[in-house]
């Protein structure tokens, strides 16, 4: 088995040593440049990452001669290893696939490497982008620096980091008026992570148009229990007869989320947040 072959198998029926085939491939630095990048993007998708490979990407992260987009992908996989941390508390270590050494390690080391402007704008970039799936004290500055800039891709990183960091209601909300569909995409994901109610009017409006393009139609979907679970059942429904699985599976799926807000709705009418 190699790369190729994992990559079109579902991470979850990866055999035992998958992660050993990925290692070889980050480590060798003779490989195929396009083999080393899918190695880092498999990575991220391996749910047996451990200290050796998550090392790897670390390596490569810091590595000056490794090229920008290498760089930029291993710290991207990094980010759901920190997230899976940080979520477990390391409560039960046997639970989470990295050390807790190896997670302190990484979350100093982004940092880091987040502070030095010697980094690519890119690579800096991804480890906001990555680094935030772990909170820390300076996220929020480095989040509220990022979308004050005049270049559109901080300002599009920035509203992707908020989904993690809360805090930027507003800045949220401001931006579902973006005309820059990635960023407006990261603020209807983010709108409906943080439940906020003055979103829902553009929410539904996404969702009863039939002009939203798909990828923004199934985040706001999403959203859309996340924030009114009841009225978006009502507004979910015709989509059910849609030609397109894809949107019909997120819809069920939705509606089964909204089914166990209902369950909860009294203690939960006052938890969504409305800006003035």
């Amino acid at each position: 088995m190699d790369l190729k072959t994992l990559e079109t198998i579902p991470p979850w029926e990866w055999p035992p040593y998958a992660g050993g085939i990925i290692l070889d491939v980050l480590r060798n630095d003779q490989a195929e440049a396009s083999d080393r990048l899918l190695a880092a993007e498999l990575a991220g998708d391996s749910a047996d990452i451990n200290d050796e490979l998550a090392g790897a990407l670390l390596s490569i992260l810091q590595n000056d001669n490794e090229p920008e987009a290498l760089r930029a992908l291993a710290v991207i996989s990094l980010g759901p290893a920190l997230e899976y941390a940080y979520m477990d508390g390391f409560d039960d270590p046997e639970e989470v696939p990295i050390t807790e050494p190896m997670f302190r390690n990484i979350q100093k080391t982004l940092h880091g490497l987040y502070r030095d402007a010697r980094v690519p704008r890119k690579v800096r970039r991804r480890i906001l982008e990555s680094s935030v799936r772990a909170p820390e004290d300076w996220h929020k500055e480095a989040v509220r620096a990022a979308y004050r800039s005049n270049e559109e891709d901080w300002k599009l990183t920035a509203v992707f980091c908020m989904q993690y960091i809360d805090g930027f209601d507003e800045q949220i909300f401001e931006s579902i008026g973006s005309k820059n569909p990635d960023i407006l995409y990261e603020a209807i994901c983010a709108a409906g992570n943080w439940e906020i109610d003055a979103a829902w009017p553009h929410i539904a409006a996404l969702i009863s148009s039939d002009q939203t393009d798909k990828e923004l139609l199934l985040a706001a979907i999403e959203a859309s229990v996340m924030i009114r679970p009841e009225e978006a059942a009502e507004i979910l429904d015709p989509l059910t007869d849609s030609d397109d699985e894809d949107i019909v599976d997120a819809v069920y799926e939705a509606l089964a989320m909204a089914g166990e807000f209902w369950d909860d709705e009294a203690d939960d009418e006052d938890d969504n947040r409305t800006l003035h």
